[in-house]
């Protein structure tokens, strides 16, 4: 029998925006930001793992919940011989659901910007699933990628996480105009954030454990350990709220003091009191969802909600 290693396809790295230049052009501009997606290296990636596990943090547990009622249903409407394409696969867990219940899937296709992250999660898929091709890939799922292989066969794409939520509505429109193109004929299963009480809202990205925080405070600690950027890891506070008239969570860096911060040589300075924009997270009704869908081309077809409308799963018929 061959080895985990040589069943898993070589992984693919694909070419990311620049973290200097994304640093330098978000925190130029007003209000400053950085893009999300440089949340997760490798201690990123081990602090969400956390606070998906935090009480506060209904998403995953109930997505997770609701990809297990449902399994069967989601399977029968894959039906045989399906190739599932993860986006922001992450640590693997969810995709196990999928997998478990499809029959005899062809192949997995996981895309990851955090590559120690996927590494992990393929060898252990690769041990759990060995007659299963997986093709992984490296990269920003938001960007143009050179996807590993090409194929007649019905694709399935998987989404899980409300990933889509940290995309504006006009930026969740354009992503899935092009996941569209790329499942041609097949469908997506997407999961997605619903409007509730803020007061959920705001005690899932204030945690009382404070694990959030460090997960948002490490973008500036990466940009010290990664770049020849210096960050005062002390002159930064977490702040998550929820606006309530956008319908979005919105997590910023904010500066405790007056200060100057450097990036490659570059000076930036700071206000007491002015943020740094690291994520938004949109949340939708189950209407607007399915109407922004269908914009995009898809046909909404079906929709699992629990019992307390917090979280909702969809799946979606490509054109």
């Amino acid at each position: 029998m061959k080895s985990a290693a040589k069943r898993t396809a070589t992984m693919i790295d694909s070419a990311t925006e620049d973290f200097t230049d994304a640093l330098l052009e978000g925190l130029r501009t007003a209000p400053k930001s950085i893009p999300c997606k440089y949340l997760y290296d490798e201690a990123g990636a081990r602090l969400f793992d956390q606070i998906c596990m935090l009480p506060e943090y209904y998403p995953a547990r109930t997505e997770t919940s609701l990809l297990r009622a449902h399994a069967a249903e989601i399977a029968a409407l894959g039906g045989a011989g399906v190739e599932i394409m993860e986006f922001g696969a992450g640590c693997g867990e969810k995709i196990r659901i999928l997998l478990d219940a499809m029959d005899r899937p062809r192949a997995y296709i996981p895309v990851d910007i955090a590559e120690t992250w996927l590494r992990t999660a393929v060898k252990r898929l690769a041990r759990h699933y060995p007659e299963l091709r997986i093709y992984p890939t490296v990269g920003d799922f938001a960007s143009p990628l050179p996807w590993p292989t090409r194929s007649d066969h019905r694709r399935i794409g998987f989404f899980p996480g409300s990933t889509i939520g940290n995309f504006t509505p006009a930026g969740a429109r354009q992503f899935l105009v092009g996941l569209a193109g790329i499942l041609h004929g097949g469908a997506l299963l997407i999961g997605v954030d619903l409007v509730k009480d803020p007061a959920i809202l705001h005690a899932a990205y204030n945690d009382a454990a404070g694990i959030t925080a460090a997960f948002n405070c490490n973008l500036l600690a990466r940009a010290n350990r990664e770049l020849n950027a210096y960050f005062d890891l002390t002159g930064f506070s977490h702040y998550a709220f929820y606006n309530a008239r956008e319908h979005r969570i919105e997590m910023h860096l904010v500066s405790r003091k007056a200060q100057l911060a450097a990036i490659s040589g570059n000076a930036i300075t700071f206000a007491e009191g002015e943020t740094v924009i690291t994520e938004y997270s949109y949340k939708y009704t189950v209407g607007e969802f399915q109407a922004l869908a269908a914009s995009a081309g898809f046909s909404p077809r079906h929709v699992w909600c629990d019992p307390e409308r917090l979280f909702s799963v969809h799946w979606l018929g490509a054109p």
